[in-house]
């Protein structure tokens, strides 16, 4: 609220802000709740806005599989997702930032869908994850049963990120990203 209230007296024009694909789907998560909270803020203040929903990033596996061990078993949910990687929100939301406002939400994501537990059992040397360690679904997670949970765009509206996740394990460096790839995303 307080960012807001600066942002109207400094005349800002185009409020951006970077959310989380389903978050209106998970609202039994405080992080959620709070992410719910901040977005109505940002449609109900006077400012137009752009609210950027991404999927679960790349860069987020490996923490998401160190988060998940109990008692030597990686506990995951076999959740429906569309990783993407980080350097392609950052462009999509700069290219989204210089643009007019939405007045909504874009929703961005990878090109592929994936079961989390699916996809963190292939064998990516990046994940480190022991290989005595197993897969094994939670009973629940984020207070709903872990099978009605999927965190994936909707495609009839949303932009795809070009890296596939093969490509994107499979890069020995990662490229910078340019505004030629941003509005790839975006248009």
């Amino acid at each position: 609220m307080i960012l807001i209230t600066y942002e109207a007296a400094a005349g800002i024009r185009h409020h951006v802000a970077l959310s989380v694909v389903g978050t209106e789907r998970l609202a039994e998560s405080g992080y959620f709740r709070a992410k719910i909270a901040q977005e109505k803020l940002i449609k109900e203040s006077s400012i137009p806005y752009s609210i950027v929903h991404a999927t679960q990033f790349f860069e987020f596996l490996k923490g998401l599989a160190d988060i998940s061990v109990v008692g030597g078993k990686v506990r995951l949910p076999p959740v429906l997702f569309q990783p993407m990687a980080a350097d392609d929100v950052a462009s999509a939301v700069g290219t989204i930032a210089v643009g007019p406002p939405v007045n909504g939400i874009v929703e961005i994501g990878g090109p592929e869908q994936f079961r989390l537990d699916e996809l963190v059992r292939r064998p990516w040397p990046h994940l480190k994850i022991p290989a005595k360690s197993s897969l094994t679904q939670p009973r629940v997670t984020l207070g709903r049963k872990s099978a009605r949970l999927t965190i994936t765009i909707i495609v009839g509206g949303a932009a795809l990120s070009i890296f596939s996740v093969i490509a994107y394990f499979s890069l020995a460096t990662r490229p910078q990203p340019s505004s030629h790839r941003a509005r790839e995303i975006v248009s």
